[in-house]
């Protein structure tokens, strides 16, 4: 049987959901972003302390159609901006369409109407979150991050970086106390 959850975004968070599973006394088969598979049909009981298990670490089971679609855009795009070592060559559209198997103009005004916000903009919210993070490391230059990240040009980085943050990269980084957002919160 197939559980939907929102709001697993990471590896750890799969490490986390696996633990409650097996605190519940079920057998997670597959453990991924958004989605476990069980062994078993559970008892309503066992739902409920799974629900509250989950609730205890930020997760919640979903469990309508539209949520499922939802949750599984969002994963895409984590995926593409913060666990795949190389950028799609085809547009958002064309990934997030294929990846899902549904027409883009249907999953985009879904996520428009569930969400209040659009999937491009929730895209770029997802990679200038990512920017903070290599900014931080400080392991690349403004330059690096631009490239490893799929944007066009350096200006094109910092003119987006500037729009969503009201901050320049370069100030951002010289920041003692860097505010960035959690993934689940974007």
């Amino acid at each position: 049987m197939k559980l939907y959850i929102k709001n697993m975004v990471c590896n750890r968070c799969k490490m986390v959901v696996r633990e409650t599973l097996e605190k519940q006394g079920l057998a997670p088969k597959t453990v991924e972003l958004g989605e476990i598979e069980i062994e078993n049909q559970p008892s309503k009981n066992q739902l409920e302390n799974l629900q509250a298990g989950l609730k205890h670490f930020g997760f919640e089971l979903i469990d309508d159609k539209k949520g499922r679609i939802i949750e599984k855009i969002k994963n895409q795009i984590v995926a593409m901006v913060h666990h795949s070592e190389e950028n799609p060559k085809t547009n958002l559209s064309a990934v997030i369409s294929g990846k899902l198997k549904m027409d883009y103009n249907y999953l985009s005004n879904l996520f428009s109407e569930v969400e209040g916000t659009t999937i491009e903009k929730y895209y770029i919210n997802q990679r200038i979150e990512k920017v903070k993070e290599l900014l931080i490391y400080d392991e690349l230059s403004l330059s690096g991050i631009a490239d490893e990240l799929g944007y066009s040009s350096v200006a094109y980085l910092s003119n987006q970086f500037k729009k969503i943050t009201g901050l320049t990269p370069t100030f951002y980084k010289g920041l003692k106390d860097h505010k960035r957002r959690n993934i689940e919160d974007l």
